[in-house]
């Protein structure tokens, strides 16, 4: 089946690529909406633009579009960019998120293409772990919930990682894949990665409780 994946650059779009490469879909392109303010209900905002790069590292092509990021009508500039590919299935990182989840359904139905969502309603923690086991090389790039300071900006996911988020989870109850926008993630390298993304230049803002890791510059290395 030929498909594109909706692909940020984190952790869950990019299992979700990496699993229908493994399960045999032809991935024609990543489909990346780029919004324009940061509290998009769709889609991610910290370092979208570095997606350039990460398809250049996948060696996939990319379909992009800037959206205004308003509710609702981002999903219509989504469906807008589908629209204009030839392919027959969608394949998102949706793990718990009914509204992201039900969107894409409806996208799919209308425009009559497979959905895929190969992470839905999967334990959060087997899905960190499997980006270990995997050998994902993870940072985070945005936080924006309770128990979350500076210093989790550019922290890489590794298993005392995991063990902290299993903390606020315990004290906050906040996702610890972050499906409710608690935190971000951008994906350096992984196994199936052609070439590893560096970052060059990076920058932490922060005001009142939240924060992101800006990247100013990145560059491609060999593996």
């Amino acid at each position: 089946m030929h498909v594109a994946v909706l692909a940020t650059g984190g952790k869950d779009s990019t299992l979700a690529l990496y699993k229908a490469l493994t399960r045999g879909y032809k991935v024609e392109y990543l489909v990346t909406m780029i919004p324009l303010r940061e509290d998009s209900w769709m889609f991610h905002y910290p370092n979208i633009r570095l997606m350039d790069l990460f398809a250049e590292a996948v060696d996939i092509p990319l379909v992009k579009a800037e959206t205004s990021g308003t509710k609702e009508k981002e999903v219509e500039d989504l469906k807008r960019l589908i629209r204009k590919l030839d392919i027959e299935g969608i394949v998102s990182g949706a793990v718990a998120s009914n509204y992201q989840k039900t969107r894409i359904e409806k996208i799919c139905k209308e425009l009559d293409l497979k959905c895929i969502n190969p992470l839905w309603q999967q334990a959060p923690i087997n899905l960190l772990n499997e980006i270990l086991d995997l050998k994902f090389e993870v940072i985070i790039t945005g936080v924006s919930a309770q128990g979350f300071t500076l210093e989790w900006l550019g922290r890489k996911i590794d298993r005392t990682t995991i063990k902290d988020l299993m903390k606020l989870y315990s004290q906050y109850g906040i996702s610890i894949v972050g499906e409710g926008g608690e935190y971000e993630t951008l994906v350096l390298d992984a196994q199936f990665f052609k070439k590893k993304i560096k970052i060059v230049e990076a920058e932490k803002i922060w005001r009142n409780q939240s924060g992101y890791f800006l990247v100013r510059k990145a560059k491609l290395e060999s593996k």
